[in-house]
């Protein structure tokens, strides 16, 4: 089968497009003929070995996983004798960051508790651009961010992967929501459901006398200083993605902010979780979230797919067909 390849940390032209052997089913896993994957932030940390302290997690002089790829949508193939949940014909995406990844690929063999039955509603295509992205949001929402009904909830980062869902899934929660976007992605907050917008480059939100019960920070490289003053008492910051510096200051200073004020600030990695794919297969199928996609790109330009990524100005999400 073809796959993408690295075996060194770097930029994308350290991939290679080649023959691999095809994997096959172990007795309590799933064999899925990839249909489409897509491009996270993880994906990104999984090839470029940044930030450091990720490699011990991915390998510390070379990548533990070579074929990277961790969204994917495909049909089953086969199924080993321990599997209960699929049978070969099902339709089913999923996350693989938590199993090996190895989504940039014709064929990938998994843990059944890694997929779940695509939603009715959306093409294979679609589906692919769901699993890391939403259930980064659910979680940074309901988990972390304990969101309640009427809430007032800011995501600032609103018009990518995570935001477009993190938007969605507030607003099926009952939260009032904001979405922070550049002019460029106006249009988008509004049509995903946003109830309030704020363009970053003509207005600074800090400097509103709007406060909100739940921040979700999804890019930016503010000071979490700045975000600390925009929450209400009680109110809860939760780090996502952004800046390193944003992303050392939520891990540091949040529980020391925590500790001493009624605000709880802190960050997020997302778990994949299949309960949690689950829920986000049944809102998508109610109509409530749906995924946004800017592009797709072919197997063989995953490292073009990669650049533009990089870029941090995606919209929604950047899908490869397989």
């Amino acid at each position: 089968m073809k796959a993408l390849v690295y075996h060194k940390y770097g930029p994308p032209d350290v991939l290679t497009l080649k023959e691999v052997e095809k994997p096959v089913a172990k007795d309590n896993q799933v064999l899925v003929r990839v249909h489409a994957a897509s491009l996270n932030y993880g994906n990104l940390v999984l090839l470029k070995g940044e930030p450091f302290l990720a490699r011990f997690a991915f390998g510390l002089l070379k990548p533990k996983y070579t074929i990277p790829g961790g969204d994917i949508a495909g049909i089953v193939e086969a199924v080993g004798k321990e599997v209960t949940q699929f049978q070969p014909g099902d339709e089913v995406f999923g996350d693989l960051s938590g199993s090996g990844w190895g989504g940039f690929a014709e064929y990938v063999s998994v843990p059944e508790n890694a997929l779940a039955i695509k939603p009715a509603n959306i093409s294979l295509e679609e589906a692919a651009a769901v699993p890391m992205a939403a259930v980064t949001a659910l979680q940074g929402l309901r988990n972390k961010g304990k969101i309640q009904p009427g809430q007032k909830v800011l995501v600032y980062g609103s018009s990518g992967g995570v935001g477009t869902f993190a938007v969605q899934i507030a607003k099926s929660f009952g939260a009032e929501v904001t979405g922070v976007c550049s002019t460029r992605n106006v249009d988008i907050v509004q049509s995903i459901g946003a109830d309030f917008y704020i363009d970053y480059t003509k207005e600074d939100f800090t400097k509103k006398t709007q406060s909100y019960d739940l921040i979700l920070a999804v890019n930016g490289h503010q000071p979490i200083s700045v975000y600390k003053r925009a929450l209400n008492p009680n109110g809860i910051f939760v780090h996502i993605g952004g800046s390193e510096s944003q992303m050392f200051q939520a891990m540091v200073l949040g529980p020391w902010y925590s500790m001493t004020g009624s605000k709880k600030m802190g960050n997020m990695l997302q778990r994949a979780n299949q309960e949690d794919l689950i829920y986000i297969k049944e809102l998508i199928e109610a109509g409530k979230v749906k995924p946004v996609i800017d592009r797709s790109y072919k197997l063989s330009e995953v490292p073009e797919a990669f650049q533009y990524f990089a870029e941090g100005h995606a919209q929604g999400k950047v899908v490869i067909t397989i």
